[in-house]
């Protein structure tokens, strides 16, 4: 190595060091979600764990919160269940559904990320989403009229005391999206309202989503028109003009609620892109779309 090549490094890491200073202590919550997940190179799979194992390492303590990937998808197809429809298109999950997503959320997906972190040397504890959130379920609009999805939830109640209890034995807690109804079963549940829940109650300095995209823009269909930072009273001009479309609006609607809720910044990054989410917080440009109060 040259000594361009040292300076080029030291140069970087002197970029970082203001960040780390400033994170330390403070609590960061990670959607891990995308096509990303399931990428056959276990490379691409584990890049954004490596990240992860980063912040931990410079004393932020990091939450996770996992996507289905098409895990679920293929574990509904191996069970010959048939899906069932709504009038307004959208699935039902019935009861013997449910129980296939849970067990391949916290049995395969989970397990899958907790491995990845751990070949990063962090140290990962897997939660069944069920054992920290609480919800009811979830009745749809459709013109009026309330739409029963089945065993869909929304999350009411994020149990902040077992979260951090991980944290301070010096655990990265990874979070299925599955939550106790009021029944006392097994719901599946939004994993981007999810971890914008969970950084709501843990008051969380930042909420980053991670998914294939490369943040919000402006063309949906020019990756060049990349909007690096949105506050939130532009929001709602942006979901008039389809800036914001519905594969969007989810995830642009629970940042603006988590936003309100006392979390100070979001972030939207492409998991595809190695080390996305370290130039996104340790770098002065950053490489997505933040939002931001205002």
């Amino acid at each position: 190595m040259n000594v361009t090549e040292i300076t080029t490094k030291a140069k970087v890491l002197l970029e970082a060091l203001p960040y780390i200073q400033d994170f330390r202590g403070s609590t960061f919550v990670v959607k891990y979600g995308g096509s990303f997940m399931d990428d056959p190179d276990p490379a691409v799979r584990n890049r954004v764990a490596y990240d992860i194992a980063f912040l931990a390492a410079v004393g932020i303590n990091v939450v996770v919160v996992h996507g289905g990937g098409k895990a679920i998808t293929k574990a509904l197809e191996a069970s010959g269940l048939k899906s069932q429809f709504a009038p307004n298109g959208m699935r039902i999950t019935d009861e013997a559904s449910v129980q296939i997503v849970k067990k391949t959320l916290d049995e395969v997906v989970n397990k899958d990320v907790c491995d990845a972190i751990s070949l990063a040397k962090a140290k990962p504890k897997g939660l069944a989403g069920d054992s920290v959130l609480v919800c009811e379920k979830l009745l749809v609009d459709d013109n009026g009229n309330a739409v029963d999805l089945g065993y869909v939830g929304e999350v009411t109640e994020v149990k902040v005391k077992l979260i951090k209890k991980e944290i301070a034995d010096g655990n990265v807690p990874v979070i299925s999206p599955v939550a106790e109804g009021l029944d006392g079963k097994p719901y599946n549940v939004n994993a981007d309202l999810v971890a914008g829940r969970v950084a709501s109650a843990l008051r969380a300095r930042r909420l980053v989503y991670m998914s294939d995209v490369p943040g919000l823009l402006s063309n949906p269909s020019d990756p060049e028109s990349l909007i690096s930072t949105l506050k939130i009273s532009q929001v709602d001009d942006l979901k008039k003009r389809g800036v914001i479309d519905k594969g969007m609006r989810p995830k642009v609607m629970s940042a603006v609620r988590a936003l309100q809720e006392g979390v100070q910044r979001v972030h939207f990054i492409d998991g595809r892109q190695s080390h996305s989410l370290l130039m996104e917080i340790f770098t002065d440009s950053g490489i997505g779309t933040e939002i931001v109060h205002g």
